[in-house]
Formats: C-alpha cells, structure tokens, sequence
C-alpha cells in the first residue's frame, strides 16, 4: 500500500473511532451513526475504497450493538455510499458525488470563488505554520487508537488539574534531553495553548504589577496579560536582543524570547541571559521565558534554555506544541519553579485547565516511543533547506528589494524593504502581494515604540522548496509593479 494510501487508512480509521453518539437524544443510535459515517464519506475523510471495519468490531469501538451498526451499514449501502463485496468486506463506493448535496457558498461571494478558495487554503508565505502535510499521521493514528480504544483506567477517572501524567513525564524527558531543563513532572501544567497559558501566568504576578516586555513583541501575549490586569512596559530590542539594563527594579517579571525573538530572529548573548536572571533573583522577580521553536535551531551549538542556568528558582518556563506538530492539537505547556506550584494549583483550580484530554495520552506514548524526537530531527532538515531555498531565491531575485535578517533558527524570515522599494509604503507591499495570492505580514505592525522598521514576514516551513522558489518569483513581479520609475 502507498504511504499516502496508509495516511488516508490510517485517518479513517481514528475519524472511526473518535465518532460521537447521543444516547440521550431522541434520534436512534443507528441513526446518528449513518449520519456520521455519510458525513465522513462525503466530506472526504473516507476516500473511495477505503475499508469499514466489520460491523462486530465497529459495534465493539462504539460501545453499541452489533444491530444499530448493522442498521446504518445496511442503510448506506442502500443510499449508494457504502458498497459491500461477498466475502471482503464493506468499502466505500468508488464515486459518491452525485450523491453530494450542492455546496453552500460563503458570504461575500460565490462558491469556489476567489475568496472562498483563499479562506479555505493555505496560501503562499503565511507564517507561525509548520508542514502539516508532514505531520505524522499514520503514527499518530496508531497511538491515538491504542489509546482509546482499550484506555487505561486512569483515563476514565477525573484527571489531575495538571493534566495527563504520563504527557507531563514525557514533556519532562524531552525538555531535560532537549533544553538541558532538570524539572519534574509536579512542575509541569498542559494548556490549551498561549492564551491560557499567558492567563495563567498573570495569576502567578502580584495584581496590577508591572511586566516588562520586548518591543517587538507577539501581540496576543500582550493583550492576554493586560487583560488580566497587568501593566505591560515596552523595551526596545537592540541587535542583541532584549537589554536587562533597560530593566525596571519595581517590575514583577519581564517576558523574553531567548533563544528566538518573536518576530526578529535573535538569539540572547549569555551575558544577558546571566543579566537577566540575576536582576531576577535580587529583585525576587520573574522571568518568563517563552520558548516556542527553540527545536528548530539549524547552525551552531544548542543554545542552554534560561530555565537550566537558573539555580534561583525564577524562571517559567513556556512551551507549546503548536508549531513542533500541528495548531490544531491545541495543546501547550508551561513550567515553573518547585516554590510556585502551590500557586500555580490555586491559579489552575480543582477543574483544571481547558486542554483536552482526548490527544494527551497519544502524544504522551508518542513522545514516548522516540517518534517525537525523530519527527523534530527531521523537520529540523527540512525547515533548515528551505529556508536557505528562500534565501537563495531572494537574492537572485529581489536582492535590492528586500533585505532578509540573518536568522539560525524559525520558521519564517524577516525582510525590511530595501531600496528599491523607497518610498512605496509597507501597507501597499503587503495589499498587492495579497491580491496576487501571497499572505505577507506587516513587520512595522509588531513595533510599539518609534521609529517602526518597515517590512514583511515571509513564511517558508509550510511550503515545499518549489513553492517558496515560484513564490518568490510571484513576489518580485508583485513589488517590480509597484517600484517608482
């Protein structure tokens, strides 16, 4: 079988499992899960020829009777989506598109248009995305079924406000091999990503206190912690990256991105790292260290994660899974010190937090297993290549255009405009590009303070290396228009 026919198979077979029935509702179960198993065939999940379980080992994943599978097996049959061959099995039938209802078209213009097909795809250059065409699916659909299918009775039980323990032990084990982080599993929350995250930590900091953040920064976070009540202080970066003698002695914490500015691509010198945590430990202070991709670091030396070189207990560690795997996992971490953990406990609550426990245990055996470290080893190459792929094709082909920063590590570029492009304003690059197709971030938009350095973020880790190369050759005949004569 080809890999992409055991991808499909494979996502079959979890979409099978993770089927949901009301046994509360008035509709029958058979119903229901003829309704489910229709949706599944015409919304693609079920490619043609794919095979359904038998109605026995169906019923066993469900919970149901072999009846109420038979019945909705029996009545997709008859409507012409399921077909059944003597002595094989139930497959989905080759061509269902007639049976297909007419496609609802999306406010704002006709179905299949040029806006319905933008909304729907990813385009050119969108950044903050990892391949999700590389995501491991057939592996992740093998844990993701060993999980549930016979799940532990730890599972059934209510879970620890902290989140799956065996995720967290995992989480543990990869950041000490990692990140060089020595931190147990009892320091370790999982999140439904940085919103929570972020919301959590402003619980850790004395109310209404000062953070101090770098300009640039990721907005959201920002937001999140004065909407929780905080004061947020802007520090301008230098080449360097954030400058602990900008710091404030009646600041609660301060935020950094280390080993990766966000958006700017900098790493942290060590003598500022030891800054910061010293001015930390005088000040009895926090240093929240947001390390989102520091897994994808392509030249030199891994660089040693705050968290490692703190013995002052003072820093948070934050992490997530969005940009290692998928966004849509929704799942992501943060650590803290032994002293904080009954605070965190009181941040969180006897409910804990809003991740879902349905990926937990499958990501957990899949870090596990060293499929993980094998998937980030080799997205790490692949990113690596084609970030230079985009390198190369800007300087063929806009070296006057635009002026990439040197960046070891991440998943996009930054560009500023360059001369030949003097005079054309920043929102014109970025409106032109979009009309051609292209989702370019406004790099101005990231800055608080003046003067704002006018450019674009240029996603590459999404997109194969011919993608970026043609895109980038779109891209030149997009600014080539708009260059003054």
């Amino acid at each position: 079988m080809a890999n992409s026919a055991k991808i499909s198979q494979a996502n079959w077979q979890a979409a099978l499992l993770a089927l949901g029935l009301d046994r509360g509702a008035a509709t029958p179960l058979h119903v229901q899960l003829a309704a489910a198993l229709r949706g599944l065939v015409l919304d693609g999940t079920a490619v043609p020829g794919a095979r359904l379980p038998a109605s026995r080992q169906l019923a066993l994943d469900l919970s149901v009777s072999r009846a109420t599978t038979q019945a909705a097996i029996d009545q997709l049959v008859a409507e012409g989506y399921l077909v059944g061959r003597q002595g094989s099995g139930t497959f989905v039938a080759e061509d269902v598109s007639h049976l297909a209802p007419s496609p609802k078209p999306l406010s704002g213009g006709p179905a299949g248009g040029p806006r319905a097909q933008r909304a729907l795809a990813v385009r050119r250059f969108q950044s903050n995305l990892p391949d999700l065409d590389a995501f491991p699916h057939a592996a992740w659909a093998r844990h993701l079924n060993a999980a549930w299918r016979r799940p532990e009775p730890d599972l059934l039980k209510p879970l620890d406000p902290f989140g799956w323990g065996p995720l967290r032990e995992a989480i543990s084990a990869h950041l000490g091999a990692w990140r060089g982080i020595r931190c147990g599993a009892g320091q370790i929350a999982v999140t439904s990503g940085a919103r929570e995250t972020f919301d959590l930590i402003a619980r850790l900091l004395p109310a209404g206190g000062v953070v101090q953040l770098e300009d640039p920064c990721f907005q959201p976070m920002k937001a999140r912690l004065e909407a929780a009540g905080l004061t947020c202080s802007l520090s301008r970066v230098d080449d360097d990256g954030f400058d602990p003698a900008t710091l404030q002695s009646g600041a609660a914490g301060v935020v950094v991105t280390p080993s990766r500015h966000y958006p700017l691509g900098m790493a942290l010198p060590l003598p500022r790292r030891l800054a910061l945590l010293d001015w930390a430990n005088r000040q009895d202070a926090l240093v929240i260290e947001d390390d989102y991709d520091s897994e994808f670091r392509y030249t030199g030396l891994p660089l040693p994660a705050l968290m490692s070189l703190d013995p002052g207990q003072h820093t948070i560690y934050v992490g997530s899974f969005s940009k290692l795997l998928s966004p849509s996992l929704r799942l992501g971490y943060l650590v803290v010190p032994e002293r904080l953990i009954d605070g965190l406990q009181s941040a969180i609550g006897p409910y804990g937090t809003l991740a879902s426990l349905v990926p937990q245990p499958a990501l957990a055996s899949f870090m596990e297993s060293g499929a993980f470290s094998i998937h980030l080893r080799r997205m790490r190459r692949t990113y690596a290549r084609r970030q230079q792929i985009m390198l190369n094709s800007l300087d063929q082909h806009l070296a006057d255009w635009l002026h990439p920063r040197p960046q070891p590590s991440g998943l996009h570029l930054v560009c500023e405009l360059g001369p030949r492009l003097s005079g054309v304003d920043e929102k014109a690059v970025i409106d032109a590009a979009d009309q051609a197709g292209l989702t370019l971030r406004s790099l101005s938009a990231y800055y608080h303070s003046e003067p704002k350095v006018a450019g674009v973020v240029l996603g590459y880790a999404a997109f194969d290396e011919a993608d970026i190369a043609d895109g980038i050759g779109q891209l030149a005949d997009v600014l080539r228009s708009l260059a003054p004569p």
